[in-house]
């Protein structure tokens, strides 16, 4: 394989989309390689890169099926129940506290 396209920031041709593209479309790469690269430039560090792919080559994103849904919807019940006290504390806890809010500061809560 040769060295791949590169295409100025905003200035791809038709034709190719990053991931986020294609997935807006309801596509995905499918297994295919990387088609060709966009560089937006920076002053003091090294420029942005975003990988393109062939929206021709592209596949239809799998669909959800009831099993996937049941283990999306237990991951994120267990991102919201506090390991301190086995409650779910209706958001994500912050991996920064490890706990939810009420746990990790008990007197400004109890207020």
């Amino acid at each position: 394989m040769g060295a791949l396209p590169v295409f100025r920031w905003r200035l791809a041709p038709d034709g190719y989309a990053t991931r986020r593209q294609l997935r807006a479309r309801g596509l995905r790469p499918g297994g295919q390689d990387v088609a060709a690269q966009l560089e937006r430039p920076r002053r003091r560090r090294g420029p942005l890169v975003a990988y393109l792919y062939r929206v021709d080559d592209a596949k239809p994103v799998r669909p959800m099926t009831p099993a996937r849904w049941a283990a999306l919807a237990k991951a994120n019940t267990a991102r919201r129940t506090c390991p301190s006290c086995q409650l779910d504390a209706g958001y994500v806890i912050p991996p920064s506290l490890g706990m939810c809010v009420s746990c990790a500061y008990p007197d400004e809560c109890a207020a």
